[in-house]
């Protein structure tokens, strides 16, 4: 097998275009930490934030998929996935899994003091959302707060100090997140059940979860205006917000409990788009604010 081949099966593996979901907010965090500083742009940090948050996501996907291994070669919609269809070994996974973490955790290092004593808190936040749903139907919440590190780390790496904005952020990704993975988790209702999984579409059905996940992203939207509020935001983050929550919910539009046919749709295209939308918006108010 030819290395690019080797680096594509890795790819595959842990989904490298989700990465679209977490990073443009991570970017968003930096600016603002710029921003507050009034540091001039470092591009060699800036370099280090986004190695760190491919290294994490890396780590957690592939150990979703290594942790999963089992459930996934029953599952008919995951059976071809690479751990199960044998085109990665398990062993192979996990090493993968150590490799990314290592790696984390030292460019945290030559970022700051603080994202380095915090990174391994992140790691157990970030891997640990893989066994939650083996005991609570909350793992969409965990999955949330995982991905709802990114902005608030990166601005962490500019800054070294917490504030309450970044924090809204991170309270949007949250519910954002939670919400779409719930949409996401309605097309293995039946596999959850049969194997005594927990998530909210088994604890709520497929009617309770949709409900659940419109609350969550009304949620994301009220964040949207404490931040523009907070911040005294203009034109171009409330036109990006605008856009932001109609694509949040065209998603509700096109999902109902008895037709899911379009949840790649919802899930994937969808959520991408928005944060990339948002985060365009976002980055281009700071900057010119």
């Amino acid at each position: 097998m030819t290395q690019a081949n080797k680096v594509k099966k890795y790819l595959s593996l842990v989904k490298f275009s989700h990465t679209i979901f977490a990073m443009p907010f991570a970017i968003t965090g930096f600016v603002l930490g710029i921003k507050h500083s009034n540091e001039p742009v470092r591009w060699s940090l800036f370099i280090l934030v986004v190695l760190a948050m491919v290294f994490a996501r890396n780590a957690a996907m592939a150990f979703n998929r290594w942790a999963d291994r089992e459930l996934d070669k029953l599952n008919p919609r995951t059976a071809l996935r690479e751990i199960p269809a044998g085109i990665v070994s398990p062993g192979s996974a996990l090493f993968f899994v150590v490799l990314n973490s290592i790696l984390f955790v030292s460019v945290t290092f030559f970022i700051n003091k603080l994202t380095f004593y915090l990174s391994p808190i992140a790691l157990i936040v970030i891997l640990g959302y893989s066994l939650t749903k083996k005991f609570t139907s909350l793992c969409h919440f965990i999955l949330g707060i995982g991905l709802s590190l990114a902005p608030i780390g990166a601005y962490l790496s500019v800054t070294g100090s917490f504030d309450l904005l970044p924090v809204f952020y991170s309270i949007l990704v949250l519910f954002w997140v939670s919400g779409f993975d719930m949409l996401y988790a309605l097309q293995d209702e039946e596999f959850d059940q049969t194997m005594n999984l927990k998530s909210m579409v088994v604890n709520l059905g497929k009617s309770g979860a949709i409900k659940l996940s419109v609350i969550t992203h009304a949620v994301s939207i009220v964040m949207i205006f404490l931040i523009g509020f907070k911040a005294e935001f203009g034109l171009w983050y409330w036109l990006g917000s605008f856009i932001f929550a109609g694509l949040l919910a065209y998603q509700h539009m096109i999902i109902k409990p008895n037709d899911i046919s379009r949840i790649n749709l919802a899930f994937a295209t969808t959520n991408g788009i928005a944060s990339i939308v948002f985060a365009v918006f976002n980055i281009t108010e700071i900057l010119f604010m």
